[in-house]
């Protein structure tokens, strides 16, 4: 069962700043708490302490907050007005709704000489004759039971009447006990029989049956998958029309077996979704034939472009800016790229083949998109490379300072757009050969117009 843990104490205190030790208000309403502990250790400064709409049975330690003025405790299953004597500054005391029966255990109360206002509305003690009576009598401190003010001729005649009242009051008291205790037992009963049909469905389902039997349910388990999934629908359906419409008395017992019902009920379609989320296939990449498939799971916006200068081709992938580059992972292939965002793949079949080991990955420092550079495979020579065996060397040099300026430049900057100086190129970079066979074609250019400059034709070679 639920119980009040510092966790749950710290997250209902943001109002103050999560310290509660020096909390004096506290709202766990509707956290299905089951028993109440530890907040007069934790919480020694409460002032107002909101519990209603749980499933506490009993009022306890809570007898140790001396400054608490206000306790609520509505909609809960508690029995008997106890364990408050120490609450010494108690105003205020909210118990509509609950299953108190024993009204004469609100003489515990008497000790709290500050209690001015009382609300037993929806409990059974209000329901006995003489209750209105038996309360003011008892209690002389308080000013208002349930909403309805005490007047001085009211306090008189109770007074005056209490002997017989109270006489009264116990006769109804021992016939309700006498009530509550067959309650329990049926309880009981009705639970001990769920807990066994629940146990010959799990038996049944196991399948505690014969070989033969056994050896039809895995002929027929394939084919009928849907059908069995139907039927437990259906009987899903019949259990919960039964378990609704069932008439039970409205006591502690079939309040906490609701509870339990409707929480098995949701634990249930809990497990039953995430089982489904991990049945869920792979995305298919590559075929059983070996077919290479375009997959776009991430759902993301991306470009391919053709860089014939450079002979590569360039993946421009929409990634989002602050994504972390460490949850990006990129694999070339010479027919494909695969990238996987966040684990999500994200696959394009090339339109030629490239080279996986001299390809580069860049994140773009202005849109954050991911830029994958793949060279070509085959190398193309372009019509302006191809040279004559008359090219003079200055030619050369041009192509070469061409090649150069080219692997300069750098990912979406234009330095040509900007009128102010260029800070970057203070000093003088050295010369750095390529790496990769787009940075090492130009020179193979060179080499060859050099070796023509002295060519000889020898028919012997």
């Amino acid at each position: 069962f639920l119980l009040v843990t510092e966790d749950l104490v710290r997250r209902r205190a943001e109002h103050n700043n999560c310290e509660i030790f020096s909390l004096e208000e506290i709202s766990l309403h509707q956290q299905e708490i089951e028993k109440l502990e530890y907040l007069d250790k934790w919480c020694r400064d409460l002032k107002i302490l909101y519990l209603q709409n749980n499933l506490i049975p009993k009022i306890e330690n809570v007898s140790k907050l001396k400054k608490l003025e206000y306790l609520n405790v509505a909609l809960n299953n508690i029995e008997r007005i106890e364990n408050l004597e120490g609450c010494e500054e108690l105003k205020k005391l909210d118990l509509t709704a609950n299953f108190i029966g024993e009204l004469s255990s609100i003489e515990a109360l008497k000790y709290n000489i500050h209690l001015k206002e009382l609300f037993l509305v929806g409990n059974p003690c209000t329901e006995f004759e003489g209750y209105r009576q038996f309360v003011v009598a008892t209690l002389h401190q308080l000013k208002y039971l349930d909403s309805k003010e005490i007047e001085r001729s009211e306090r008189i005649q109770a007074l005056q009447n209490y002997p017989e009242v109270k006489q009264k009051i116990r006769e109804q008291e021992q016939a309700y006990l006498l009530k509550r205790t067959r309650e329990k037992e049926e309880a009981q009963r009705r639970m001990q029989e769920r807990k066994d049909k629940k146990q010959k469905q799990m038996e049944s389902k196991l399948g505690f049956d014969s070989p033969d039997s056994l050896q039809n349910k895995e002929n027929c388990q394939v084919e009928g998958d849907k059908e069995q999934e139907k039927w437990r629908t259906v009987e899903d359906d019949e259990e919960d029309r039964r378990f609704w419409e069932e008439p039970t008395p409205y006591t502690p017992e079939s309040r906490l077996e609701t509870h339990r019902y409707i929480e098995e009920k949701r634990r249930v379609k809990d497990n039953i979704r995430e089982s489904k989320k991990r049945e869920k296939p792979l995305q298919m990449l590559v075929t059983a034939e070996g077919k290479v498939l375009n997959v776009n799971v991430p759902k993301l916006h991306f470009s391919l472009k053709d860089d014939e200068e450079n002979n590569q081709i360039i993946l421009d992938l929409a990634v989002y800016r602050h994504l972390d580059t460490s949850l990006l992972d990129v694999d070339v292939q010479p027919t494909y790229i695969r990238v996987l965002v966040k684990g999500k793949p994200f696959q394009l079949v090339l339109p030629e083949e490239v080279k996986p080991d001299s390809s580069s990955a860049k994140r773009s420092q202005t849109t954050g998109h991911l830029v994958v550079s793949m060279p070509r495979a085959k190398e193309i020579i372009l019509a302006k490379q191809k040279v004559s065996t008359s090219i003079k060397d200055s030619d050369c040099n041009t192509v070469q300072k061409n090649a150069r300026s080219v692997q300069v430049e750098k990912l979406e900057v234009d330095p040509s757009k900007y009128s102010f100086p260029d800070v970057t190129k203070i000093i003088q970079e050295k010369k750095r050969i390529g790496q990769g066979p787009i940075r090492l074609q130009p020179e193979k250019v060179t080499e060859t117009k050099k070796s023509y400059a002295d060519f000889e034709n020898n028919e012997d070679v």
